[in-house]
């Protein structure tokens, strides 16, 4: 099931706060523990708490820290998207949730207000959040003023647009005319196709109406009287200008009276009016014009047994009339009758059975980038791990070990004389403090000589004597690798300058493969848009034969098992199912079956094409009684000439992030990277490499 839901809206003033109202209610009501958290609010003076997040903890009493409810002020995320980082807002919002999601049972989510002009950037926002919080979304819209035809053109662009890259669980449509409520519902049903359950809540009028704190607020005015009763409602309100005897009779209930503040016949018999039973309350008074009654008139108010608000404010009575009538009402924590109101309209209009069972049976696919990192550096961070680094010297090196320590994710040692380190971080200006890090110099090593030895012990019946041996050990991937092979380091990750066969040759000679392993490969983590595919062998082994493919299968689907991604194997070639001949074919059949074989509980298809393994109606088209066509999650290629350039050019034609190549098979996890790899290339391998050594 989920653990948490996304509430998002379309446009301002939706009434979002009755669904989050209501759907706390609710859940509270299935689960003990609920958190609430809004990943990005709105900008507040003298840091104030955001009004959403006081009113929901405070009512239904969450026990948690207010800074653990949000990720980022509205302008925080402006200023990083400005900058380019739009990628650590996204990380910091999943580390906040993460943390609510294993402290709660569930968590409501809340989507941002459209209380700004750019309300497309905002839309993205939320889509994005919600997509990688792997969350199911209700929208919110409001239909106040619209024609029909306007509200269900608006509702069907959001829900398409959305159901495009995340689960729309429910749609609903507030403040709608009473009488319009069926058709719309009807209209909406017909329009959006699906399982999307459609909910439509009439237009309630008191939770529309401003309260006199809200109005005070907006015109900046002081009570004379009456503070205690700021929760007020005003329903309406009217403007005394007229004759006493003829402004009573447009009094109505719960008005709000504007007058000027010298007219004391309207104050006094409006006060009056509200005591008589033959007229009705009203909620409080304004005092226009910054004008305050004469002592003697207050002197008389303040011997009233009865009084309501009275607020005196500077505006003249035409621009204070003006502002009133603009402003629109929130919830807030200390207004109890609306709060209640809200979670009354939400139980009365929505099948909360329904959602409840809906979100307990919700399963999402989705497992973005984002979150697939995120899961890495947890899982790292649980247990760190001592990772080397023979290239100390290279910038994109020195840049990602500047990442991985501020994220304390792992221990590093750079190889390399520690003062031309320095001097390289100085002159590329690199946020990293050269004593936070390990650096070695491998001939002034205190565990030199140590290693020449065993490296000659290791391989004189290879003919290597001991000056081979020292040579060997100067070399800074030689070097490296003993250090691991030693216990003094848990893995290596080299390659940005060297080639591949420098940084795999001494791996191969005494690091050595696992027991039962015959052969080393290597896969890519394809971090899609919307999944994480496993690509493998794409960096190794020019023309393996069907043994070695089988192997490869197996390794890999081990490996995504290991980082969370379901193993649904798909063993590619030029033809799916039996419908193709010939010897590359028939190799990667033979393949399938021999894996098959050594691990009977596989999900592996083959052979298959790339086209039926990743699209779902293409694969039931081709191989309808497959589990793993049009889903598979681990791609295996029939050779390194197709596995190299299919990845790259999934990798630069989606945007994809290719993490990798990450190595299988090895006693001890050594990794290589592409001489064109980059600063982040390398932070993600050695972070892989690190969850590799904590399985040793």
């Amino acid at each position: 099931m989920s653990k948490g839901i996304y509430v998002a809206t379309i446009e301002p003033n939706s009434g979002k706060s009755v669904v989050v109202l209501g759907l706390m209610r609710m859940l509270l009501g299935k689960t003990a523990k609920v958190g609430y958290f809004r990943p990005i609010i709105e900008d507040t003076e003298n840091n104030e708490m955001d009004n959403h997040i006081h009113t929901v903890i405070s009512h239904f009493e969450i026990d948690i820290n207010y800074k653990k409810t949000f990720a980022y002020t509205r302008n925080e995320v402006l200023d990083l998207y400005n900058k380019g980082k739009s990628g650590d807002v996204i990380d910091e919002i999943i580390r906040k949730y993460k943390y609510l999601e294993e402290h709660f049972d569930f968590v409501l989510v809340e989507g941002t207000d459209f209380s700004h002009e750019n309300s497309s950037l905002e839309l993205d926002i939320n889509i994005l959040i919600s997509k990688n919080l792997g969350l199911p979304v209700i929208i919110v819209s409001q239909g106040d003023g619209k024609k029909l035809p306007e509200i269900v053109d608006n509702v069907q662009l959001a829900h398409d647009t959305f159901k495009e890259e995340v689960d729309v669980l429910s749609i609903m449509t507030n403040k709608i005319n009473p009488e319009a409520v069926s058709n719309l519902k009807q209209l909406l049903k017909t329009r959006i196709n699906g399982d999307t359950d459609i909910t439509v809540i009439p237009k309630i009028k008191s939770l529309s109406s401003p309260t006199i704190k809200e109005i005070v607020r907006t015109l900046e005015g002081h009570f004379l009287f009456g503070k205690e009763m700021l929760n007020n409602q005003v329903e309406n309100f009217g403007v005394g200008t007229m004759q006493l005897r003829n402004y009573l009779n447009q009094l109505k209930d719960d008005s709000l009276v504007i007058t000027a503040g010298d007219r004391a016949d309207i104050i006094l018999g409006a006060l009056q009016a509200n005591i008589s039973k033959n007229y009705p309350k009203i909620s409080g008074i304004i005092l226009t014009g910054g004008l305050i009654p004469e002592d003697s008139i207050l002197k008389l108010i303040e011997g009233l047994s009865s009084v309501v608000p009275i607020i005196s404010v500077k505006g003249g009575t035409f621009s204070v009339t003006n502002d009133i009538g603009k402003i629109k009402s929130r919830i807030y924590a200390e207004n109890i009758e609306k709060i209640e109101t809200s979670i009354a309209t939400f139980e009365k209009h929505v099948n909360t059975d329904k959602l409840s069972n809906d979100l307990i049976t919700f399963q999402s696919d989705i497992f973005t980038p984002r979150m697939f990192q995120y899961n890495l550096l947890q899982r790292a961070l649980k247990n760190k791990k001592h990772i080397v680094l023979p290239e100390g010297y290279d910038e994109r090196v020195l840049r990602a070990a500047a990442r991985l320590i501020d994220a304390h994710v792992v221990e590093l040692t750079l190889i390399g004389e520690k003062e031309k380190i320095r001097e390289r971080i100085e002159r590329y200006d690199i946020p990293l403090n050269i004593d936070d890090i390990n650096t070695v110099s491998p001939q002034k090593s205190p565990h030199f000589k140590d290693y020449v030895n065993t490296f000659y012990e290791l391989r004189k019946h290879k003919n290597v004597n001991l000056d081979m041996a020292r040579d060997a050990m100067s070399d800074v991937s030689y070097f490296a690798t003993m250090m691991i092979y030693k216990g003094h380091a848990d893995g290596m990750v080299s390659g940005a300058v060297h080639t591949t066969a420098h940084t795999l040759r001494p791996a191969l000679q005494f690091i050595k493969t696992k027991p039962g392993v015959n052969i080393v490969s290597s896969v890519f983590f394809m971090c899609l848009e919307d999944r994480v595919s496993i690509f493998g062998d794409c960096a190794i082994n020019p023309n393996p034969n069907a043994e070695q493919l089988a192997e490869i299968a197996i390794s890999s689907a081990k490996t995504a098992k290991d980082f969370g991604v379901e193993p649904k194997v798909a063993m590619l070639s030029y033809s799916s199912g039996a419908s193709g001949k010939g010897e590359d074919v028939d190799r990667v059949r033979k393949a399938t079956e021999i894996a098959k074989a050594k691990v009977p509980s596989l999900k592996i298809e083959g052979p298959i094409q790339y086209d039926a393994a990743v699209d779902i109606r293409i694969g039931k088209s081709k191989l309808p009684d497959s589990e793993v066509a049009g889903q598979a999650s681990v791609l295996i290629f029939p050779d390194l000439n197709t596995g190299n350039n299919t990845y790259k050019a999934v990798q630069r034609e989606t945007g994809a992030l290719a993490i990798g190549p990450m190595l299988q098979g090895l006693n001890k996890p050594v990794n290589d990277l592409s001489r064109g790899c980059t600063a982040d290339d390398i932070y993600s391998t050695v972070i892989i490499t690190a969850i590799q050594a904590q399985d040793l």
